[in-house]
């Protein structure tokens, strides 16, 4: 009896200096998550009733006593506005479209950078595309701006130039089927990068023996690709597929305000709901509770399409799922 307790108390688990450091590191993050995404949970309040802040009342008393409760009154609105089509189809439809080519461009160019034999060469491709994650949409929106301009844009005067109509200067941010596809151009051209790098790193714990023996086989290497390469690259692709699905109805606003130049004429191609929104509490100053009803729905829906993106994948590929 006393041999078993011993090994009983042998087993306990105990926090060591190894928990100690590693629980050190990870304290910023837990602060950051605590601070950033749980405390502003408490604004989903706000979704719920007629926020209406009192002068000389803090938010606390503005919210519970000067505040009447509206039910899903603000949601109903998000819903029934006049452009309640333009900006669900438009967020839906282009986050399709991202998370499509999202998967695609990224693992086709990962692949092709591992095939590179000089690596001098994959280093330098590797930044030029990975360069453009760091830049925000403001400054992109300027380099856009230098090609597109009416004037002086570089597009405008290289037709000119060639003689595409005498004095061409055409308005591209009137243009709206022109920017259906220039939005999508930026958007991969600015993500692509980071996302290859992902793949890479999933590529680079690949084990090299399993090349040699289908090279021994007599694969070619679209063979290896096939067969070997895509197979093991699943279970990242799924991952990142699901996480892309969560953010299916969120907008990168700097991509669809910022980089348009907030263009009235192309609204009905880059109105999506973060940008419908913004322009809400632009035009009626701080009325902040259609604001909080969207975030409430796009974190509704969001937690509803990862579990269903989480549960169909493991439906396919029981080891690829999420959790």
């Amino acid at each position: 009896m006393v041999a078993g307790k011993t090994d009983k108390i042998k087993k306990r688990p105990r926090f060591t200096l190894d928990d100690l450091e590693l629980s050190l590191i990870s304290l910023p993050t837990f602060i950051w998550y605590i601070a950033f995404c749980y405390l502003p949970m408490f604004g989903i309040i706000i979704a719920f009733k007629y926020y209406k802040p009192k002068p000389g009342a803090g938010f606390l008393q503005s919210l519970f006593v000067h505040s009447k409760w509206v039910g899903f009154e603000n949601v109903e609105y998000l819903f029934k506005s006049v452009q309640a089509r333009i900006m669900f189809t438009n967020t839906l439809g282009y986050n399709i479209v991202f998370i499509i080519l999202g998967v695609l461009i990224p693992v086709t160019l990962a692949i092709l950078m591992s095939q590179l034999y000089s690596k001098k060469l994959a280093k330098i491709c590797q930044t030029s595309m990975f360069l453009p994650h760091f830049l925000s949409w403001v400054v992109v929106s300027y380099f856009i701006y230098a090609f597109l301009s009416t004037d002086k844009g570089l597009v405008n005067s290289i037709s000119a130039k060639l003689g595409i109509g005498e004095g061409y200067t055409h308005n591209w941010y009137l243009d709206q089927g022109a920017w259906r596809y220039l939005l999508v151009f930026a958007q991969v051209w600015k993500t692509m990068g980071y996302n290859m790098v992902v793949y890479m790193a999933s590529l680079s714990g690949i084990d090299g023996t399993l090349y040699e023996a289908a090279l021994i086989d007599g694969a070619s290497k679209w063979q290896q690709v096939k067969y070997v390469t895509i197979p093991l690259l699943r279970p990242m692709i799924s991952i990142m597929f699901i996480l892309a699905i969560g953010n299916i109805f969120r907008s990168d606003f700097g991509l669809f305000y910022q980089a348009t130049r907030n263009s009235g004429a192309i609204a009905d191609v880059t109105t999506t709901i973060d940008v419908y929104v913004f322009k809400y509490l632009a035009e009626r100053g701080s009325n902040i509770n259609i604001s909080s009803a969207a975030a409430l729905v796009q974190s509704v829906f969001g937690f509803i399409t990862i579990l269903a993106a989480n549960l169909i994948v493991k439906k396919i590929d029981p080891e690829a799922g999420l959790f």
